[in-house]
């Protein structure tokens, strides 16, 4: 049960990453720095922040507390990636670190106990604050890239208008296990 539930999250991890990168890959390199007004943030911004948490969570993961000493979340929300490599190298970095540590996660892990700002969290409640907050900022990087490409926006889920057409093929196969 429990290498099902590491699994799965991984899984989950996998899929909001990649819905991420399908939305880089839609705009410019000037786009991945859009800002509304001098209060929003910009995708780079953002992928900036996720990093940061990402290596302050997952650094020795099982052995300190998530928020490290060394890490500055104020100078996350700072524009200091200047461009789309950067940001790339940036997103990578967070999700390896992530990646790392869930795939060395054994079931009787799942039970022990980490910190997060001094305060205690089992392994498992740990992995889901996370599964939170990741798609929650993944979720304004998408939103931010539908924003500015408008009309050439390639759906990530199914288009405007085509649920029916979508289900009915669907249904069509039979069951399948697959998402």
């Amino acid at each position: 049960m429990e290498m099902n539930y590491l699994s799965s999250a991984i899984k989950q991890f996998e899929y909001y990453k990649l819905l991420a990168e399908k939305t880089f890959d839609q705009l410019s390199d000037e786009q991945l720095f859009y800002q509304t007004n001098g209060e929003s943030n910009s995708i780079a911004t953002i992928v900036k922040h996720l990093s940061g948490n990402m290596n302050s969570r997952w650094t020795d993961f099982l052995t300190s507390d998530g928020e490290k000493e060394w890490r500055n979340r104020d100078s996350e929300f700072d524009s200091a990636i200047t461009t789309k490599k950067e940001l790339l190298e940036k997103w990578n970095e967070g999700w390896q670190c992530l990646f790392e540590v869930l795939h060395s996660l054994t079931a009787d892990d799942l039970s022990k106990t980490v910190y997060i700002r001094n305060q205690e969290h089992s392994v498992l409640e740990a992995i889901n604050r996370q599964l939170a907050h990741y798609p929650y900022h993944v979720g304004q990087i998408v939103y931010i890239g539908k924003m500015l490409c408008d009309l050439r926006w390639q759906s990530l889920s199914i288009p405007k208008g085509q649920s029916e057409s979508y289900n009915a093929d669907k249904f069509r196969v039979g069951r399948n296990k697959k998402r």
